[in-house]
């Protein structure tokens, strides 16, 4: 059990939840569900049912230090990693398996975003104390693979071959996500996983593979050997950590990789990256209408996610179809479900023209 860690990445922006999540307050620190947990406790309390508390890791940008302390106090200041800028997961990972290993070299790893939803969180903690016990002592790089229920383009794609012992089986292609055509015939021919973002491996295994496939990183953190899980360790990622490519593990190592193995698990997941993925799992009226604790009066409307920041607010609409309504702060967003994937563009364009006080 000692051996075992936990690395939750929680520094992006989350910008396809815009206008609610701000880069400011990112969509890991609100309560999108009205249970007095924010995504982030929730992955916490979730992982430090079978993790020492010791040993769960926070990732997550420097901006957001003060953030972390008020979610999860309970956390030493040296269990939250600090990344001086973006660089996707990559680095993200190389730069936590560095410290966990110069603190227990034999250490097994548990990486996960902190935007994810599991409704079955039992089955999910068998899952992953399994996948520990699989990577324990061997060079291998575990995922969890996700039965697809539709075609998605959100998502990366895991090829396996025929189950394993337990479950496990090798893996034979890692696709990062796929256009709408491609993930058709993914879907349709049963072979392929949604990848869940979700990695296990040990340190070993892992820093491994980045000293193959990513050496670029691990020739500058090798300099850095000294000074991880130092006091030194924080000036050192200050300044070699921005020189890191903004790449991420799945296009760095995963697809690359030849030890990959996945696990097929069914733990009632959803990955809260988008709109869309909010409103599939979220409750709904008899029109379809998804209104996240919000006040709403609806008239011949259907299909629509609403969202309101202030929940004294009420929105009245009527004649919209499959629509995105949210409203947070300064920005009133209202945008085709189907065209979700422009809302990055959309983000960037208000804060180009209009001030950064809009991102």
């Amino acid at each position: 059990m000692t051996n075992n860690y936990c690395v939750i990445m929680g520094g992006g922006i989350g910008s396809r939840f815009w206008p609610f999540s701000r880069e400011a307050y990112p969509k890991q620190f609100l309560d999108f569900f009205g249970t007095g947990r924010t995504l982030l406790q929730m992955t916490y309390d979730r992982f430090a049912k079978i993790i020492p508390a010791e040993n769960i890791y926070i990732v997550t940008n420097a901006l957001y230090v003060d953030l972390i302390k008020e979610q999860l106090p309970q956390l030493d200041p040296s269990q939250v990693l600090l990344e001086p800028t973006r660089r996707n997961t990559a680095p993200c990972i190389a730069y936590a398996a560095y410290h966990i290993r110069a603190l227990n070299p034999n250490a097994n790893m548990v990486v996960a975003p902190c935007d994810h939803l599991i409704l079955k969180e039992d089955e999910f903690l068998e899952d992953v104390k399994k996948g520990l016990q699989f990577v324990d002592g061997q060079d291998a790089l575990l995922t969890m693979g996700i039965r697809p229920s539709r075609p998605e383009t959100g998502y990366g794609y895991i090829q396996s071959c025929e189950d394993g012992a337990d479950g496990f089986s090798k893996v034979k292609t890692f696709t990062e996500k796929p256009n709408l055509d491609l993930a058709r015939i993914f879907y349709e021919s049963g072979e392929f996983f949604w990848n869940s973002g979700i990695f296990l491996w040990n340190v070993d295994a892992i820093i491994n593979a980045l000293h193959k496939y990513l050496p670029d990183v691990t020739a500058r953190f090798d300099l850095g050997l000294p000074e991880f899980n130092t006091a030194e360790e924080h000036a050192f990622i200050a300044q070699n950590f921005p020189y890191c490519p903004n790449i991420s593990i799945d296009y760095a190592v995963m697809e690359k990789a030849e030890n990959v193995y996945m696990l097929c698990v069914d733990f009632g997941w959803a990955d809260l990256g988008t709109w869309g993925s909010l409103y599939d799992i979220a409750p709904k009226d008899i029109h379809d209408n998804a209104p996240l604790k919000t006040q709403t009066l609806l008239y011949e409307s259907s299909g629509n996610v609403i969202a309101l920041s202030d929940p004294e607010r009420m929105a009245v609409i009527q004649g919209l179809k499959d629509y995105i309504v949210a409203e947070s702060g300064n920005v009133l967003l209202i945008c085709k479900r189907e065209d979700e994937h422009r809302i990055k563009e959309f983000m960037a364009d208000a804060q180009m023209l209009h001030g950064k006080e809009f991102s």
